[in-house]
């Protein structure tokens, strides 16, 4: 299955020499062989649907489901973070149901950011990070995620053998999903769904 990966930055879709954490994810929630092929969803290259500029999320959502689908993929996933703007929520959900294209999709949006989503299971994050993580109260409502990321990684003793998106890569590998679609409600859990519905794959 060829499927085309969209999303925002490096620790999403990792520096190319390996697989980044949104991709390990989306293996581990297909449990198939894919050919995986990654973008960034601010791509200059891509062509946008047009129709001013209300429901930018919509329409970029909508032009990466026209690309994917023109270049041939069997299947689009994209993944933005909220940033406190609900409304990309709404335009995404929107976008996962539209008739406009039929390529298979699975959109979804972090919420705050895909950072939370490497908070949420602090026992894969102590394995990755060799030291005790305290678990967050609600990964969902932290105002800097990233910043919390970056503050244990510091802290650690490995911080010098391993890059931020290496340490994503590796706790987005070792993550219960469960525990991710529990404290993730928000964000995480219909993603999952999404994804999972790409192929029937079973919960």
């Amino acid at each position: 299955m060829r499927v085309l990966l969209v999303s925002e930055g490096r620790h999403e879709l990792g520096d190319g020499s390996e697989p980044g954490a949104l991709e390990l994810l989306v293996r581990r929630l297909l449990k198939r062989d894919l050919h995986v092929e990654c973008d960034r969803f601010a791509s200059g290259a891509l062509h946008a649907v047009h129709g001013g500029k209300t429901k930018k999320y919509f329409k970029r959502a909508l032009a990466w489901m026209k690309h994917a689908g023109r270049e041939g993929f069997d299947a689009v996933i994209v993944v933005i973070d909220d940033d406190d703007e609900p409304r990309r929520r709404q335009q995404f959900d929107d976008a996962q149901e539209s008739s406009f294209c039929a390529i298979r999709r699975a959109l979804g949006v972090a919420v705050r950011e895909f950072d939370a989503w490497i908070l949420a299971d602090e026992r894969s994050l102590s394995g990755v990070l060799g030291m005790p993580v305290e678990p967050q109260d609600d990964v969902e409502r932290l105002s800097d995620p990233k910043q919390v990321c970056r503050g244990l990684l510091d802290r650690s003793e490995r911080k010098g053998g391993i890059t931020p998106t290496k340490m994503y890569a590796q706790v987005a590998q070792e993550a219960n999903l469960d525990t991710l679609i529990k404290r993730c409600p928000t964000g995480f859990a219909p993603f999952e769904r999404r994804v999972r519905a790409l192929l029937g794959v079973p919960a």
